[in-house]
C-alpha cells in the first residue's frame, strides 16, 4: 500500500470547524510536504479549485500548480499529483507547464484529471462549464493534445474543442511516454474517458466492498477495451486515529456534528451536476470526498486491519485527509504504518 495525503491548501478538511490550526499558506503547505518525506508519505494530492469548496467562497484558498511546482523544487521523494480541469485551461500550455514540473521534480509530478462539477466557480471564474457528458468530450480532446505534445515532435490537431497546428514542445517531460494520468469518475461516460485515456483510477470514499467492485468494473473495462491493466488504484479517506474507542467516538461527533456553514455552498452543485453511483448525504458532505465511507476511524489496530481490507480488495493507494494535518499524520506514520507492515508481514508467514 501507497500512502499519500491530500495537501491542505484550503485550511482543512471539515466543513463544520471553523478553525482547525491549518493555515492556507505556502510555508505550512511545504512544512506539511517536507515533513510527510521523513515519516514515509508517497504522494500529496493537490486540489484544483479557485474557490474554497470547504471553508466557503470567501474563504482563502492556494492555486494548484503554482504551489505545485513549488514543492516540487524543496522536496526529493514525494510524488507531487496535481489536480487539472479541462474546463480551466488550455491543453497546449498544460503539456508545457506540467513537462517543465516534472523537470523540476525530477519526474514525480502527475495529473489528477478532474471534470469540473462546480458551476458557480466556473461562473466567476470563466470555466466553460456544460452539460455533464460534454465535460467530458472536452476531457477526451483535451488529453489527446496534451499527450500529443509530450510525446510528438511536432503535433498537430483539430476538434470540436482545440485546434493546435506543428506545435513543438521541449524539453518533454522526464517520465516517458508521459506522467502518469490519474483520473476518477462514476459515470458510464466517466469510466470511458479513463479507460481509453487515463493510466490510474483514484475514487472516491466507500466501503470494502464498493471499492472491490469498483476496481473489478474498471479492470473488466480495461480489458473489454484492449487496453493494458491500469496502474494503480486510490481512493480517498479521513483518519481519526485515537487510543481508544471512547476518543474515538468524541472526535467522530465533532467532525459530524451539523450545523449550517459557508462550506456546504458547493453541496447542490456536486450532487446534482455529478452523476454518482451512491447517494451522498450531508453527513458524508462534512469530510470532503466521501473520507468518513471507507470507516479509517479506530485505534491504530483497527485501522490497520481495515488498510489491510482494502489492500486485499486490489487498493494500492490511500488518498489520506487529516485534521489538524501535520500532528496527526505524525500519529498516523508512528502508530498505523508499522502496525500495517507487521500484520501484512505476519499473514505472509500463515500462508506460508
Amino acid at each position: 500500500m501507497k500512502y499519500g495525503f491530500w495537501l491542505p491548501i484550503f485550511g482543512g478538511w471539515l466543513r463544520n470547524v471553523e478553525d482547525e490550526q491549518m493555515p492556507t499558506t505556502f510555508d505550512y503547505a511545504k512544512r506539511v510536504v517536507q515533513s510527510a518525506e521523513k515519516w514515509g508519505y508517497d504522494t500529496t494530492l493537490i486540489a484544483e479549485l479557485n474557490l474554497n469548496d470547504i471553508k466557503g467562497m470567501e474563504a482563502d484558498s492556494l492555486e494548484a500548480w503554482s504551489t505545485a511546482a513549488g514543492l516540487a523544487a524543496v522536496t526529493e521523494k514525494i510524488e507531487i499529483m496535481t489536480a487539472i480541469r479541462p474546463a480551466f485551461h488550455n491543453p497546449a500550455v498544460t503539456a508545457k507547464m506540467a513537462a517543465n514540473i516534472d523537470r523540476i521534480s525530477n519526474g514525480r509530478f502527475t495529473l489528477n484529471v478532474v471534470s469540473a462539477w462546480w458551476a458557480e466557480e466556473a461562473r466567476q471564474y470563466g470555466g466553460q462549464f456544460t452539460e455533464h457528458d460534454e465535460r467530458y468530450d472536452r476531457t477526451d480532446e483535451f488529453l489527446q493534445v496534451v499527450k500529443g505534445m509530450w510525446t510528438e515532435e511536432v503535433f498537430s490537431f483539430k476538434g470540436k474543442y482545440y485546434d493546435v497546428q506543428n506545435a513543438r514542445l521541449a524539453p518533454k517531460p522526464v517520465q516517458r511516454p508521459n506522467p502518469i494520468l490519474y483520473a476518477g469518475g462514476e459515470s458510464p461516460r466517466g469510466k470511458k474517458s479513463i479507460v481509453e485515456a487515463c493510466d490510474a483510477y483514484v475514487m472516491h470514499g466507500g466501503t470494502v466492498e464498493e471499492i472491490a467492485a469498483k476496481i473489478e468494473d474498471m479492470k473488466n473495462l480495461r480489458e473489454q477495451a484492449g487496453k493494458s491493466p491500469l496502474q494503480s488504484f486510490g481512493m480517498a479517506a479521513y483518519v481519526v486515529c485515537r487510543d481508544t474507542e471512547e476518543e474515538v467516538a468524541t472526535e467522530y461527533a465533532r467532525i459530524v456534528d451539523m450545523k449550517d456553514s459557508s462550506g456546504y455552498v458547493g453541496y447542490d452543485d456536486f450532487v446534482s451536476k455529478s452523476q454518482l453511483e451512491q447517494q451522498v448525504k450531508r453527513e458524508d458532505y462534512s469530510v470532503s470526498n466521501r473520507g468518513l465511507r471507507p470507516n479509517l476511524i479506530g485505534t491504530p489496530e483497527q485501522i490497520a486491519e481495515r488498510i489491510l481490507a482494502y489492500e486485499q480488495a486490489g487498493l494500492d493507494l490511500l488518498l489520506l485527509q487529516f485534521s489538524p494535518q501535520l500532528e496527526e499524520m505524525e500519529r498516523f506514520s508512528t502508530q498505523v504504518m508499522p502496525l500495517v507492515e507487521e500484520k501484512r508481514q505476519a499473514l505472509k508467514t500463515l500462508a506460508n
